[in-house]
């Protein structure tokens, strides 16, 4: 399938599942985060999960890094529409957040990260395939800025669904992922 038709597909699917579908599959995603053989983390760049986009949540996984390495820099993204860039910018509790033209909470500023700092990236996405190769809403946001990070980042989907077979109109700026995360299963690429 292509990336529109999986884009409808999965949007559909995250919405038929409830409530509680969300929470135990967030539960268990979490469980399987935990089985990855990580390297010690310094840096996670993690997005800020949208309740109305039906995104798996992000902050058990940030907490259990933080359990690892209390000093690890969290960083979450600020979408740059006009340049179609993302910034990074280090999270904590005194970080202002206000609400993007696509309906997503951000920083509304802060201590800038660069995308070298990074080790670990949380990466969104609607569904993904058998290679690792991901789709997300289309903008290109995370294909950017993955082709910016240092070449041993390790990048890790999360998803309430299983893969694909394949994404028949991968394009040659796709980046895929060493890892996606299912309620079932860890799906390991390359690392």
């Amino acid at each position: 399938m292509t990336k529109q038709e999986l884009r409808n597909i999965f949007k559909e699917k995250r919405k038929a599942l409830s409530v509680h579908d969300i929470e135990k599959f967030n539960d268990l995603i979490l469980i399987n985060f935990q089985k990855i053989n990580l390297p010690f983390i310094n840096c996670v760049h993690t997005y800020v999960a949208s309740l109305k986009l039906g995104e798996p949540d992000t902050t058990t996984i940030v907490r259990y890094l933080q359990f690892k390495n209390p000093l690890i820099k969290i960083v979450i993204p600020k979408i740059d529409i006009h340049s179609g860039n993302i910034v990074h910018y280090h999270f904590d509790e005194e970080v202002e957040m206000i609400t993007n033209a696509y309906g997503i909470d951000e920083p509304k500023g802060g201590h800038l990260i660069l995308e070298n700092e990074i080790d670990l990236v949380l990466i969104p996405l609607l569904a993904f395939d058998k290679k690792g190769f991901r789709v997300g809403f289309g903008k290109g946001y995370y294909d950017k800025f993955l082709a910016r990070c240092k070449s041993n980042v390790i990048k890790t989907g999360l998803s309430f669904f299983d893969p694909v077979d394949e994404i028949k109109d991968i394009s040659g700026f796709d980046i895929p992922l060493n890892f996606c995360i299912t309620p079932k299963e860890i799906f390991s690429f390359s690392l």
